[in-house]
């Protein structure tokens, strides 16, 4: 694809959104949850592991633990149990514990809708916070940059940057508030679903004739996908988190 006019790049974004609104009407956030308490625990369970994985465990977790206070007051070794079988668990049950006693001291129990007193919590990055708060309560904040949002952003010539941070910005200055929160699911399902990191179906990609990647030759368009996956950075506010990531073939952050 030519080089691109702010114009010509705002009016392919509108396109590509209108596709894959029409392509996913149901895109919604696959965590299971049913309050915000609930979420920020799934959400903080799914960082380097599959939604899937998450709402195996959660279907257990949230009977017995209903409120901040039962998170707060667990021992250690008997929340690690409860999540092992999630990647970083103990690091991660740590994380639980003490956020839901901060949320329990200084929030009387309640999960904040702020972003500013969500990322002080421990465990919870930019990333975290904004699933709580576009999902939990409407509350358009930022756009979820996870594995597939980055690799998409890549992909589509929307920000060839890694930091996640720097990839929402540039997201968020191309749409239109009101959308940041199902720009992230529409993406997360493209991704899923379609445009993944390994083998994308290119060929029955809905925003195909919309993507640079699929300009050239075959071998210019392999190149060009794989030196177009990122590799973002753990989310800066996560304590425990590991600066340098394991290969998990298939795995990825769940949203």
């Amino acid at each position: 694809m030519s080089r691109e006019t702010k114009v010509d790049l705002q009016k392919r974004v509108e396109e590509i959104l209108d596709l894959l609104a029409s392509t996913y009407p149901e895109a919604h956030c696959e965590l299971h949850f049913r309050n915000p308490l609930e979420l920020l625990i799934a959400t903080i369970l799914s960082a380097q592991c599959t939604d899937k994985q998450v709402n195996i465990v959660t279907a257990d977790l949230f009977q017995k633990y209903r409120s901040a206070s039962d998170y707060a007051d667990a021992s250690p070794e008997g929340l690690e149990q409860d999540v092992r079988r999630i990647g970083l668990y103990r690091n991660k049950a740590k994380n639980i514990r003490a956020a839901c006693q901060a949320l329990v001291e200084q929030h009387g129990g309640e999960v904040p809708r702020t972003l500013t007193e969500l990322v002080a919590l421990d465990g919870v990055g930019r990333k975290t916070a904004n699933v709580v708060l576009g999902n939990a309560f409407g509350i358009e904040e930022g756009v979820v940059v996870d594995t597939h949002v980055a690799r998409l952003s890549a992909r589509l010539g929307i920000s060839s940057e890694t930091d996640p941070v720097k990839i929402e910005k540039r997201w968020m200055s191309l749409v239109p508030r009101d959308r940041w929160s199902i720009l992230s699911h529409w993406l997360i399902w493209h991704g899923r679903r379609r445009c993944g990191a390994r083998k994308p179906d290119c060929a029955g990609c809905e925003i195909r004739p919309l993507c640079p990647s699929m300009t050239g030759s075959a071998d210019e368009r392999k190149t060009v996908a794989q030196a177009s996956i990122p590799k973002p950075t753990p989310e800066s506010h996560e304590p425990g988190q590991p600066t340098r990531r394991r290969s998990n073939a298939g795995r990825v952050p769940g949203i």
